[in-house]
């Protein structure tokens, strides 16, 4: 199914680059990088550096985050005070130039460099844009309830901006790249991203968040469908993988209830009729017809747990349960005719934090390569997920102005393949060259032995190559290869069973043809 659907969905995309994505997996799944900090606020020099290492990785697409607030800023008022008459919230050109600037070299560099931009337009916006919260709620005015009709002229200009056809105003007035791969908003299933999550309607306390995300969707697609975006790569959800049993204002909401009670379906299955679908504004449903969106993106974090541990409670989605999200979809689609008769996934957030540099959270640098590439796995066995994201490339500066070593001075995210000096972690080359000691298996002429899967994600595509998998004993000091090389599919994967027991180590070699320089997996351990 997906070597069918990615290459329609590679089509769809418009891609910013000059002929095809770089890495070689479009016939199984898309590989996505996140790193606002070094893509978009360390400067040019910073972004080209990070963008070719993330293209020596195998990275097809880099996700971005266009922050509503950081566009408009001094927009509507400029940084004295004074009101701009000429602004308009709809129209790009009168937005300050130089708050589009990082977006436009951004666009620019994936054209140049041969990675797609994926843009997550998304609040929370200028203050203008959101309703006022209650005076026991002022904390949380930040994300407070923003008005919708606010976010579709946003998302119009945004749209507008990159149609493929707009001048840049600063670097040489020469014509921006096209952007065809969107999402909708962020985790609007946590507090941190869209306040309130719930809301007491009359004498009931209703998940609040569906109901604004359900608007927020509809204007937003609509802004992307009126700027020649309607036929783009467009994603829903962004969903946060986990929440709270709780129903107070801040309290996040597990995913399948989110994704529930944005479509009026109540926890046994019904739809909501009556004053229970007054109160959750179920009408609005009939507005937005169907949601016509490309995959529903979700992030499956598990924190610092295997990727193969699942969450206890039912209505959480992590890495162990992924399958579980398209199924859930296939569920409401049959029941309200409101979603696409085929529903993909795209996982478009996932990662580690380690430690160290943290000594508060995260898992050692050894388990985070493990962890990644059982991640990737897992995404690869679920036809239905067409994309896995790695957040970060590098590790964040810590908050410095914080006493050294606290959990505050750690506060950023420690989750790159790359510590904050450069130096690579084992991960580096683990998301380089995947290797997964899946287990035992047959191999082709029925001998028992160890079932191995990996990746060679930096590949061009349709690249006729093969590998070594090499075994040490335990108690052993050299490597040995065993058996004949391993072919490689055109996505750049491979799955054998080496008929090899007992414990030891495990790793994938693949030889430069033209240089001879040796790719190497991580070391994988078996124990029998």
């Amino acid at each position: 199914m997906r070597r069918l659907l990615l290459p329609v969905l590679i089509a769809v995309a418009a891609f910013t680059v000059p002929a095809s994505p770089a890495a070689a997996n479009q016939q199984s799944m898309f590989s996505i990088m996140m790193d606002d900090d070094l893509l978009l606020y360390r400067g040019d020099d910073a972004r080209d550096r990070s963008m070719r290492r993330m293209k020596g990785l195998g990275v097809d697409f880099v996700r971005v985050t266009v922050l509503w607030e950081v566009v408009a800023q001094n927009a509507k008022v400029d940084r004295f005070g004074k009101k701009r008459r000429k602004f308009k919230a709809d129209r790009h050109g009168t937005y300050p130039k130089q708050n589009w600037d990082k977006y436009d070299r951004l666009v620019r560099a994936g054209q140049t460099l041969g990675i797609g931009i994926y843009f997550n337009v998304t609040g929370p916006g200028p203050a203008w844009a959101h309703n006022k919260a209650p005076k026991s709620q002022k904390a949380f005015q930040r994300t407070w309830d923003p008005r919708a009709k606010e976010f579709y002229k946003f998302v119009k200009a945004v749209g507008t901006r990159y149609d493929g056809t707009q001048r840049d105003e600063n670097d040489g007035a020469k014509t921006l790249p096209r952007v065809g791969f969107w999402s909708i908003y962020n985790e609007p299933n946590q507090p941190g991203w869209l306040m309130p999550q719930y809301k007491k309607v009359g004498s009931k306390v209703v998940a609040w968040s569906p109901v604004m995300y359900r608007e927020l969707w509809r204007q937003g697609r609509a802004a992307l469908d009126d700027t020649e975006h309607d036929n783009d790569i467009v994603l829903a959800g962004e969903t946060a993988p986990l929440g709270s049993g709780q129903t107070n204002v801040k309290s996040p909401i597990r995913p399948k209830k989110f994704i529930r009670e944005l479509l009026c379906i109540d926890p046994a299955g019904r739809t909501y009729t009556g004053g229970a679908a007054l109160k959750r504004k179920c009408s609005g449903l009939k507005k937005v017809g169907t949601f016509k969106y490309t995959a529903w993106a979700h992030h499956p974090y598990t924190k610092d747990l295997k990727p193969t541990a699942r969450d206890a409670h039912k209505d959480s989605i992590t890495m162990a349960n992924a399958s579980e999200l398209t199924a859930l979809l296939d569920q409401l689609a049959a029941k309200t005719n409101r979603l696409p008769e085929l529903n993909l996934s795209m996982m478009t957030e996932f990662g580690y934090e380690t430690d160290p540099p943290d000594p508060f959270s995260g898992v050692k640098p050894e388990l985070q390569a493990e962890y990644i590439n059982l991640g990737d796995y897992l995404a690869w066995k679920d036809p239905r997920i067409v994309a896995q994201t790695q957040f970060l490339l590098q590790d964040v500066d810590p908050v410095k102005r914080e006493r050294k070593n606290s959990k505050k001075y750690w506060f950023t995210y420690q989750s790159g393949l790359f510590y904050n000096d450069g130096r690579p972690k084992p991960a580096g080359a683990a998301y380089r060259l995947p290797l997964v000691v899946v287990g035992r298996g047959i191999d082709s002429v029925g001998q028992e032995g160890t079932s191995l899967w990996g990746h060679l994600r930096f590949l061009p595509p349709n690249f006729s190559t093969s590998l070594s998998l090499q075994f040490r004993p335990q108690g052993a000091a050299d490597f040995s290869t065993i058996g004949d090389p391993v072919p490689v599919d055109p996505g750049g994967y491979f799955e054998t069973v080496k008929a090899v027991g007992g414990p030891g180590t495990w790793r994938a070699v693949w030889i430069e043809p033209n240089s001879q320089v040796p790719f190497v997996s991580r070391e994988a351990d078996v124990t029998g």
